[in-house]
């Protein structure tokens, strides 16, 4: 039991009754009060919360800002990143001469706004609820224009209703850095900020070195950046005055919690906040690759984007800090494994190699190191004579010698994962005990090798004769059985690879429906993937025209290094594909991997793909009504296939007008069915925490929630019935109408009883306007804001073929701007689709 002495136990309980108290769940934090401990300030509508919090495994303490409705605890705003407390219960945040301070155990000010005292009038701290911390003036007949805000100062978050970007009055700009480490908030090595010269947004690493731009303003977007678009979801906006120039944001549903973060991966990312998973989902990300973040993996450190972790150390080196490198905090890199002595003659260090990418070279080559004329063997031969000497580099004939401080700061040591990428070798000097040609490490390597090889072996030879005995078994046939030898001989490995037993039943599992073929075989067939072959460009990669034997014409789709997608987009393919067979879905005639390649073998489609007609002055004209009609006929009659007649129920997930190919009799096929999904028995739904697909084809209920059923895909056929109608993308910027979207101006239209404006004008002659109204009508019941409404595959075939009459109304569709709507004029224009007939125009 400890006792405390009388008068310290009246000397602190006369302490605690001279602190003002803070009423609970306040906002607002006033000249005459304090905050400290567990006490916090919170916004009116319970958004934000203010208060103090400790990070991870940390014994310290910041003042932050985070997410009251969140249930795991988000940080957005941190005041004492880079010095936090140890005692929140001595430490108070409180108004003083005009500023808010942070005064730890010792009354010592650790962090302020420090903006410039005034005597009179008093200020005050609100929180608000777009989570902006302001410091204002109490009196009334002052402005009530904050005189200091957190929106000013970011940390790592930028939020919704912000203003980042650069004050040209007083010459300054914000910046948001990363945090150090997924658990410490301190000050990061990565962040993000405005270029005003270019009118662009870099990421920097060390505030530095600049390796990510946004691309110039162009008026509508950042031009590098098609993400940060006007969308259904975000309203984004660039400002340009004399007073500033800045970026913002806003939600059209601020009901939704979203969030852009410079995180500590280097990489920006905005997302969205799943309430029903208690998780954040991944809206989009920049750069694309984790590998193309600069420095990301540290000194000595490699990087690969197709192995988790991505970093990895070089040859003979370890991480410097294996805590870190556990937290993915990568930064600190890796060191020699062994230090080698070089005063002992005897032995003898070597050098590996690193490699820098040649877009840095510029960099790499401005760094001061001694360089001279000389021979490559004169130069390796200079290093290791030279005990300062840690690496030599011998690039465009010039010999560089580096020590262990300067090669240490350029951070540029990483193996690209693209092959074709150009890079220069710098030569790391390590003991001869690491080398990878260490005789003792090669003895070592050879007998743990064999035994390993051994026992896999004996255990493969175990797995495959048990495997072929129950299928002996169980087909109760010999000749069954040597099917599947013969089938397990063909596909070999690669099976191991694509079959994954959460996704396919065994029944499903038997075998993959299509044929391995070899890689030499499809570089051949591709005159090693000529660009004068190359047809296009996808989110898997690029597709390139091929001749196969025996098979004729193909498309051959590789992915790409950068790609977003990756093994379980190309498993999906190969497994789904080769087992579904109609005439409205594109073929998969084969597939290859070797070592990171990946490719799928297709039909050769001889007029590629929809959006290639429906987008294109030109073509347009090309696809006269009939045919347009047919093409919606043939993606219904193959959603239809998909989600009920298939013996596997398959959600598309990624259906657009870009994965609608045309074969030489314009007959529509659906393809791209990476990013499917198979739902077990009569289920039609399913949720994820992964939302992957094309924004503007997005459900809502996907997009915000992740929760995903077959109505998704009926939303997506509603936004291409809609682009087939209007030659217009639904992610198309409708400024003179006052819309930000194909939905909304559709809307629009129809609620002024002027739906026939939709049509494409290259359809005036051949348009039948009963049919075009018949389909706009499914079209806008297929995007109805509420997943109940919408109509299964089904009914939609049934319903394009129905009378006008017997449709239903369509409900207001989803991602609809009411201002938009109201603003549409309810008068029709003397335009050449008006003079057009129909026997009823009333919407229905």
């Amino acid at each position: 039991m400890i006792l405390i002495a009388p008068h310290l136990f009246f000397f602190f309980f006369f302490f605690l009754l001279s602190i003002p108290s803070l009423s609970s769940g306040a906002n607002t934090l006033s000249v005459n009060q304090s905050l400290s401990g567990n006490q916090t300030l919170i916004s009116l509508a319970e958004t934000f919360e203010l208060g103090f919090f400790k990070s991870g495994e940390s014994s310290t303490y910041y003042i932050g800002i985070w997410y009251k409705k969140v249930k795991t605890r988000t940080i957005v705003w941190v005041a004492n990143r880079d010095t936090p407390i140890a005692n929140i219960f001595s430490s108070k945040l409180q108004i003083l001469n005009g500023n808010l301070v942070l005064l730890d155990e010792s009354n010592t000010q650790i962090w302020s706004t420090n903006i410039t005292p005034t005597p009179t009038p008093t200020t005050s701290a609100v929180l608000l609820d777009d989570g902006n911390l302001v410091l204002r003036y109490d009196s009334s007949s002052i402005s009530i224009t904050p005189i200091w805000q957190s929106f000013d100062h970011p940390t790592n978050t930028f939020l919704p209703g912000g203003k980042f970007g650069y004050n040209k009055q007083k010459n300054t700009k914000q910046i948001i850095t990363s945090w150090k480490s997924t658990e410490d908030p301190a000050t990061g090595p990565f962040s993000l900020e405005v270029d005003q010269d270019e009118k662009q947004y870099v990421i920097k690493w060390n505030r530095s070195v600049e390796y990510w731009a946004s691309g110039s303003w162009n008026g509508r977007i950042f031009s590098s950046l098609p993400e940060m678009r006007l969308n259904y979801i975000y309203n984004f906006s660039y400002v340009d005055n004399e007073n500033e120039s800045y970026f913002t944001y806003s939600l059209y549903n601020p009901s939704y919690i979203s969030r852009l973060i410079m995180d500590v991966s280097g990489q920006i990312q905005q997302q969205t906040y799943l309430e029903s998973l208690d998780q954040w989902n991944l809206f989009w990300t920049q750069p694309r690759s984790q590998c193309q973040v600069y420095a990301f993996c540290g000194p000595f450190g490699t990087c690969s984007q197709t192995e988790l972790p991505f970093c990895s150390c070089l040859t003979a080196f370890v991480p410097k800090s294996l805590n870190d490198w556990n937290l993915s905090d990568f930064s600190g890199g890796c060191v020699r494994r062994t230090e080698f002595d070089c005063g002992i003659k005897e032995e003898k260090p070597g050098f590996i190699q690193g490699y820098v990418p040649v877009n840095y070279l510029s960099t790499f080559l401005e760094t001061e190191t001694p360089e001279s004329e000389m021979g490559e063997s004169a130069c390796r031969r200079s290093c290791l004579e030279d005990c300062s000497c840690d690496a030599y580099s011998f690039i465009l004939k010039i010999c560089r010698l580096w020590n262990s401080e300067n090669l240490n700061n350029v951070s540029l040591l990483f193996v690209s994962d693209d092959v074709n990428s150009r890079t220069f070798p710098v030569n790391i000097k390590v003991s001869s005990s690491d080398l990878p040609n260490s005789s003792t490490k090669i003895k070592t390597k050879v007998l743990v090798v064999g035994i390993v090889s051994g026992f896999c072996g004996l255990v493969f030879l175990c797995s495959i004769g048990i495997i072929f005995y129950r299928r002996l078994k169980r087909k109760g046939s010999r000749d069954n059985g040597e099917n599947f030898e013969r089938e397990f001989q063909e596909n070999g490995r690669n099976v191991r690879y694509l079959v994954d037993p959460g996704i396919l039943s065994a029944e499903d599992r038997k075998g993959i429906d299509v044929p391995f073929i070899e890689f030499k075989t499809i570089l051949s067939a591709t005159d090693y993937f000529s660009l004068a072959n190359k047809l296009g460009q996808g989110g898997f990669g690029p597709v390139y025209k091929g001749i196969l034997p025996g098979l004729g014409e193909v498309a051959v789709k590789r992915l790409a290094s950068q790609s977003g997608q990756g093994l379980k987009e190309f498993k999906n393919e190969v497994l789904l594909i080769g087992k579904l067979q109609h005439r409205n879905l594109v073929r998969l005639l084969g597939y290859s991997m070797k070592d990171h390649e990946m490719i799928l073998l297709y039909e050769y489609m001889h007029n590629k793909s929809l959006d290639r007609f429906i987008f294109d002055r030109t073509l347009s004209v090309c696809l006269d009504w009939d045919l347009r009609f047919d093409v919606i006929m043939g993606i219904a009659r193959g959603l239809l296939y998909l989600h009920q007649d298939s013996r596997l129920r398959i959600i598309h997930r990624d259906l657009k007008a870009s994965n609608v190919l045309l074969d030489e009799d314009m007959n529509p096929k659906i393809s791209d069915f990476g990013l499917a999904k198979i739902v077990k028995g009569q289920e039609t739904e399913d949720n994820t925490t992964r939302v992957v697909g094309t924004y503007g084809y997005m459900s809502p209920e996907y997009a915000l929630d992740g929760f995903f059923s077959v109505k998704s895909d009926v939303f997506s056929f509603g936004v291409v019935i809609l682009e087939i109608i209007s030659g217009k993308r639904n992610t198309g910027y409708y400024h003179n109408q006052e819309a930000f979207s194909l939905i909304s101006y559709a809307w629009g239209l129809w609620k002024s009883k002027r739906p026939l404006e939709l049509v494409d004008l290259a359809l005036v002659e051949t348009c039948n306007s009963i049919e075009v109204l018949r389909c706009m009508i499914v079209g806008l019941l297929c995007i109805q804001e509420d997943p109940r409404d919408r109509p299964t595959m089904v009914n939609v075939v049934l319903m394009l073929g129905m009378d006008i009459e017997s449709l239903p109304d369509p409900k207001e569709p989803a991602f609809v701007s009411k201002r938009s709507i109201d603003r549409l004029p309810s008068t029709s224009s003397k335009s050449e689709i008006n003079q057009l007939t129909v026997t009823q125009e009333e919407g229905r």
